[in-house]
């Protein structure tokens, strides 16, 4: 036979979530066109290959 789910307080999911914080991406060191910049760490492969275009400066 079903059971229905048991009800959790309100107070206990948004403590959940609120304690979540995003992380900063580990950058890497590489050489584009002459200049070094520091990019994710994930996606170098891509921008070694020419699919995203090189950072700017700011």
């Amino acid at each position: 036979m079903a059971v229905p789910k048991q009800r959790k307080p309100r107070s206990s999911t948004r403590k959940r979530r609120s304690a979540w914080k995003a992380e900063r991406p580990e950058l890497a060191t590489i050489q584009l066109d002459g200049r070094t910049v520091r990019v994710p760490y994930r996606l170098v492969p891509a921008y070694r290959r020419g699919l995203l275009p090189p950072p700017e400066r700011g």
